[in-house]
């Protein structure tokens, strides 16, 4: 008998996991800067030189190397000034002219603004960090002798049976067999209420099962489940970027050169040109090269862009990019797909014509013959009726016209559409002709009930509305949106759904290709919006500006869209462009702050107006508050 081993595994040193973590190490060389700025104020008001010097070194170390050591990576590997730079050559300037304690405040401050930002960072990061630990290490899998056999997720097969029990997470994307639970899925759909589930409904890899086991089909491998898809999508959220972020990044190395140039130019003006002495020429040079310097500019963006999309994420809203944000921003042309996005993507009975008897016994009899096939038409006739249904035998499918069967007294009952009727012999009458033409022209989808020769119901089928899609659709007018329809379903059918929900501009009967070639016209009249969740769906998402996709769609369509929608829910969309909105008016704010401070400072700096120590306040309380300003938005609540 052997004896298993259980190798040791190392810990690692908890003061090395705290000083590795990027926003705890930064808030504590944050500190340490302060703690020696502050501590050297206070040695020289009691005049002891030596602790004062010693002070203000700690806060230069502290606030200055970890910069310092960033800019020489940007310079030697990446070759690019940035603002780290500048700061350090300010606060070396400043202790240049006599003024350390100044040179520790502007290190203090530009410490603080970017322990700030790495926070903000932290928050999103911590978005695809809450997903990725929703991931069961495995499950228990249900064996043909009735067995269980714990499997580790990669292991997991489409067909394996899970048995999944109260408290456990789903490990992979599957289908209910067997059992009835709530589910928890507010981590992938921000919806804090639990979903009932019963045999037939689809559950998602990630979500915690409530108070009910279950046994639960896999669908696909983990590793193409929705939950892994969205890490993905989460992850590559910083790809593209923004319009805004564009022109940060491509503003931030030029600018440095320019400032960094500007100081011994502005030196040998203020000392040869206007005769002031070399000392005062170079503090004013020093004092340009402060409040110039362009850190709330370059940091105005990520701030509020980062917290916006965490703030989308954690209410399952995920956005794939800062450019998305912004175009969804100025948005002003919605267009939606119908099946599966305005409309719930199955077919239920809406409306029955009774021609015999009582609505109660032709849903009853539809049932009973209906509930063996699996065509969506005639399952959505079957779960129309949970009562008892009569026994009918033989039964078989007549393809394209409709089912056929025996009564237990050997009568024949059918039911089905015109073809059928004909090869039956069944002629209806003008009045029952006319109610089933007044039907089809509301966009249902018939067919006609009937024993032996005898019409007995005619039935309306139709994929309906979701519940929240007018509300929706409302809120985008109320924003003065345009709102528009387009499908490849018949034209009555979609003006049927477009009546419904509010939608005027409807165009119906579309390829894929007609699709595309709508969104490229509608480009050409606004910022375009496309929302849908099929695979025909996919090149139109791609062509719009921001291309929307319900968290139940097609892969494809999860693929190629910009936003994706978690909880399936269109209000959903409308909080996102509000919050989209709002991101957009923090950015220009933040922006025309910071530049309108580096101006008027700036000038004033040159005029020497604006002593060092009020300099180095305006430019670093400007990075901090437009930092504080972006970090608002994580706070914003994106609701249904």
């Amino acid at each position: 008998m052997s004896t298993a081993i259980t190798p040791s595994i190392p810990t690692q040193n908890p003061l090395l996991l705290f000083w590795n973590h990027e926003v705890k190490r930064g808030f504590l060389l944050a500190g340490i800067t302060l703690l020696g700025l502050v501590g050297g104020f206070v040695a020289e008001s009691y005049e002891i030189s030596w602790l004062r010097n010693g002070l203000w070194a700690l806060a230069f170390l502290a606030g200055g190397v970890p910069s310092a050591i960033k800019a020489m990576h940007s310079l030697f590997q990446q070759r690019k000034l940035d603002v780290d730079l500048l700061m350090v050559v300010a606060a070396l300037g400043a202790a240049s002219v006599g003024q350390a304690g100044d040179g520790a405040i502007l290190l203090f401050l530009f410490s603080l603004s970017n322990a700030l930002q790495s926070w903000a960072m932290n928050r999103t990061r911590r978005a695809i960090e809450a997903l990725m630990t929703l991931h069961p290490e495995g499950a228990n899998v249900l064996l043909p002798d009735g067995s269980e056999l714990w499997k580790p997720l990669d292991a997991l097969l489409p067909g394996d049976i899970l048995v999944v029990r109260p408290g456990e997470r789903f490990a992979a994307d599957g289908i209910v067999l067997e059992g009835y639970t709530d589910v928890d899925e507010s981590a992938l759909t921000g919806e804090s209420v639990p979903v009932d589930k019963k045999p037939g409904d689809h559950v998602r890899s990630g979500t915690l099962n409530g108070h009910g086991a279950v046994r639960v089909r896999v669908e696909r491998p983990a590793s193409e489940s929705t939950l892994a898809k969205l890490i993905k999508l989460v992850e590559s959220a910083q790809a593209s970027k923004s319009r805004t972020e564009r022109f940060a990044e491509r503003f931030e190395g030029p600018y440095t050169i320019a400032v960094l140039l500007s100081a011994p130019v502005v030196f040998v003006v203020a000392h040869f040109v206007f005769g002031l002495e070399a000392a005062q020429a170079w503090y004013r040079a020093m004092t340009f090269l402060v409040v110039a310097s362009p850190c709330a500019v370059v940091i105005a963006t990520p701030a509020a862009v980062l917290s916006a999309m965490a703030a989308g994420a954690r209410a399952g809203a995920l956005f794939k990019s800062g450019a998305a944000l912004e175009a969804l921003a100025r948005a002003n042309i919605f267009v939606f797909d119908k099946t599966g996005t305005l409309t719930e993507g199955r077919m239920k009975l809406v409306q029955v014509e009774v021609l015999q008897g009582s609505e109660a016994e032709a849903k009853a009899l539809a049932a009973g013959i209906e509930r063996y096939s699996e065509h969506p038409i005639a399952q959505a006739i079957a779960q129309s009726w949970d009562g008892p249904t009569p026994e009918v035998g033989e039964i078989r499918a007549v393809r394209g016209h409709g089912v056929v069967g025996i009564l237990a007294d050997g009568r024949q009952v059918w039911v089905g559409n015109r073809r059928l009727l004909e090869s039956l012999g069944v002629a209806l009458k003008p009045q029952v002709e006319r109610q089933l033409q007044a039907m089809e022209n509301r966009g249902l989808t018939t067919a006609v009930l009937g024993i032996d020769h005898h019409p007995m119901a005619l039935l309306g089928v139709a994929d309906t509305p979701r519940p929240e899609a007018a509300q929706a659709i409302a809120r985008l007018k109320r924003q003065d949106a345009r709102v528009i329809m387009l499908t490849g379903d018949r034209k009555a059918v979609a003006e049927h759904i477009a009546a419904q929900v509010g939608i005027q501009e409807v165009y119906a009967e579309l390829l894929p290709e007609d699709k595309l070639e709508r969104i490229k016209q509608l480009r050409q009249e606004g910022t375009v919006v496309m929302v849908g969740d099929g695979l025909n769906d996919a090149p139109a998402l791609n062509a719009a500006d921001v291309g929307v996709s319900m968290a139940a769609g097609s892969d494809v369509s999860l693929e190629s869209a910009d936003l994706v929608l978690m909880k399936n829910d269109l209000n959903r969309l409308v909080g996102a462009q509000q919050l989209a909105r709002a991101t957009a008016r923090t950015v220009y704010f933040n922006l025309s702050f910071a530049l309108s401070v580096i101006v008027v400072v700036g000038v004033l700096a040159l005029a020497g107006k604006v002593p060092l120590p009020m300099g180095v306040v305006a430019h670093e309380g400007g990075t901090v508050f437009v930092v504080l300003v972006g970090l608002r938005l994580l706070a914003h609540r994106v609701g249904s």
